[in-house]
């Protein structure tokens, strides 16, 4: 799998951060980097313990980390979600919280099949 086929499957936009980040190399090195990122693992367990403010916290990092790496679909889901928390929980947040956690899957999934192809 190529970093543009890693995109494609994450559903982001490669030109676009190829354009913000000037080589393939650095796009590359912050893709394999967002593994390591534990705002997920964060979010997640925030929601389970009620803290609010963390889960907000977290998922607006979420948010930020994949503008910056134009990974679309999970920013979008994650922006939705931000904004959601921003004003307390309600009945869209959980299935926010189950969008972000597939679109989180996914590009997991994508970028560990790039990382095995190294």
């Amino acid at each position: 799998m190529t970093l543009k086929e890693c995109y494609a499957e994450l559903e982001g936009d490669y030109e676009g951060v190829l354009a913000r980040l000037r080589s393939e190399r650095m796009v590359q090195k912050f893709v394999l980097k967002f593994l390591n990122d534990k705002s997920y693992e964060l979010l997640v367990t925030s929601l389970e313990t009620g803290n609010n403010d963390e889960a907000f916290r977290a998922a607006h990092t979420i948010k930020g980390v994949c503008q910056n790496l134009s990974f679309t679909k999970l920013y979008e889901s994650s922006s939705q979600l931000t904004e959601c928390l921003r004003s307390g929980t309600g009945p869209e947040a959980d299935a926010l919280v189950r969008q972000v956690e597939e679109d989180y899957k996914k590009t997991v999934a994508a970028i560990q099949a790039l990382q095995t192809e190294l």
